[in-house]
């Protein structure tokens, strides 16, 4: 797996798998991050790349000086079960 990738244009992180791209959608505004849909590529599920993904995405935006609102289902367990990133969530 490779560093992340803040593709702009197309409004998601993405980092390269095997092969594939998992990403994590988002809008951006007035320094917040709405992350609204994460995926893996189906044949790459169960191996933990969405734990790495939600991670380096929140490192992403803490190293940007951001804040975060999790929308997706699953980026937002990961936040909630990792206390090291509540400090990210935007009041």
């Amino acid at each position: 797996m490779t560093a992340i990738r803040d593709n702009k244009a197309a409004g998601r992180y993405e980092f390269d798998v095997e092969g594939g791209v998992a990403f994590a959608d988002y809008r951006m505004a007035s320094g917040i991050v709405t992350v609204n849909y994460t995926e893996v590529p189906a044949q790459l599920r169960g191996r933990g790349i969405g734990a790495k993904l939600s991670a380096a995405v929140l490192q992403h935006i803490r190293a940007e000086g951001l804040k975060v609102i999790p929308r997706c289902g699953y980026f937002a367990g990961f936040v909630r079960d990792h206390p090291e990133y509540h400090d990210l969530l935007a009041r």
